[in-house]
């Protein structure tokens, strides 16, 4: 099936959605241990590493994205230019490559958490003139944000509380975690392993 708001973006295959939902949800609990990034991206069905999905919302566009961008072997080249376009910074229309380890590490967090939702973003790829402009704003923008490297992104999960969200990010130990109670979101980048 196809995104009607996006016809070049196939939809996930309902089947295989369904049994990694399952299977995640019965492995919540061992996934949520540090673990190495192969053990906890992949879900493995019969000797063979299962493919990586996404679904997304940008609460300022309103677009909608669900993709597969891993085949189960390797990363499939057409979806993650499709994420690095979606990703873009909405105030300038400036894409960025999007870090294939930031998406990896959503997709650790959404089997951890044990639910399939979609996660909205609120702020994806920033150009240095948006993140100059932010950070001149508010001292919650760091004046080097990794967003501007692809690496960082602001969060929250469909249907999933963002409090449980945050604490199954920082249980996975792979990068950089904050919790903006306020706004609802947390930020998640692929950067040494801090908590704020």
């Amino acid at each position: 099936m196809r995104n009607s708001k996006n016809p070049t973006v196939l939809q996930p295959d309902r089947n295989r959605r369904h049994f990694i939902t399952g299977l995640a949800s019965s492995m919540t609990g061992a996934l949520l241990l540090p673990a190495a990034p192969s053990a906890i991206a992949s879900v493995v069905s019969s000797g063979r590493q299962a493919g990586r999905s996404l679904s997304f919302y940008h609460t300022h566009t309103g677009d909608k994205l669900a993709i597969d961008y891993h085949d189960g072997t390797d990363y499939i080249a057409d979806a993650l230019a499709e994420i690095n376009h979606y990703m873009r910074d909405f105030r300038t229309d400036e894409s960025h490559p999007i870090d294939a380890a930031l998406l990896d590490l959503m997709h650790q967090i959404k089997i951890a958490t044990g639910h399939n939702g979609t996660f909205e973003v609120i702020s994806g790829y920033r150009s240095p003139k948006t993140n100059a402009n932010l950070h001149s704003k508010s001292n919650g923008v760091a004046k080097r944000s990794l967003h501007m490297q692809g690496k960082a992104i602001d969060i929250r999960m469909s249907g999933f509380d963002t409090r449980q969200l945050h604490k199954a990010a920082k249980k996975l130990a792979r990068g950089g975690v904050g919790y903006y109670q306020k706004s609802n979101f947390i930020h998640v980048d692929t950067g040494r392993v801090r908590y704020w």
